[in-house]
């Protein structure tokens, strides 16, 4: 075996449960709301709750601006696939998974899912003008999961350790 096929399915070290509970329920978060956007950009019968206050905050303007798809794909769907492949990432019962490319994916997804935010942010504020609150939610909680990832990233992947 190769040594990088023998290092992608090396044993990764555990984590703390803290870091298991918590990328679980935020990737579960995420989840219900990226459903909760793709249910309302392909179902015009239910109605997106956010507060139109005329002024910056404006849920319907951004979620059904230009910008509100990517490569001919919604970004909504877009979210539903990431958090639904964080979840299962995340899941405990994944986490107890040995292999090393398990752990590689999750911090891997979860960063680009963060400049995928930043993208989207900069979109609302320098494109549409209007910020989502939903979206809003979607972007606090992959920057939460990205902190808590690159907390225990390192540990699991070995980096800054050096094999002798």
């Amino acid at each position: 075996m190769s040594t990088l096929r023998t290092r992608a399915f090396s044993s990764v070290p555990t984590v703390a449960p803290w870091a298991v509970a918590t990328t679980f329920l935020l990737s579960l978060a995420g989840l219900g709301i990226s459903t909760y956007l793709t249910i309302v950009h392909f179902d015009t019968a239910v109605v997106l709750t956010c507060p139109a206050t005329g002024g910056v905050i404006n849920c319907a303007k951004v979620t059904t601006s230009a910008q509100s798809h990517f490569l001919g794909m919604p970004v909504a769907v877009l979210g539903l696939a990431n958090y639904l492949a964080m979840t299962i990432l995340n899941s405990p019962w994944v986490w107890k998974r040995p292999e090393r490319w398990i752990a590689t994916a999750r911090f891997v997804l979860a960063f680009i899912g963060m400049a995928f935010v930043l993208w989207l942010i900069a979109a609302e504020v320098l494109i549409i003008g209007n910020i989502c609150l939903w979206c809003t939610a979607v972007h606090l909680v992959t920057f939460t999961l990205l902190v808590v990832l690159t907390r225990v990233a390192p540990r699991q992947l070995g980096w800054g350790t050096y094999e002798r």
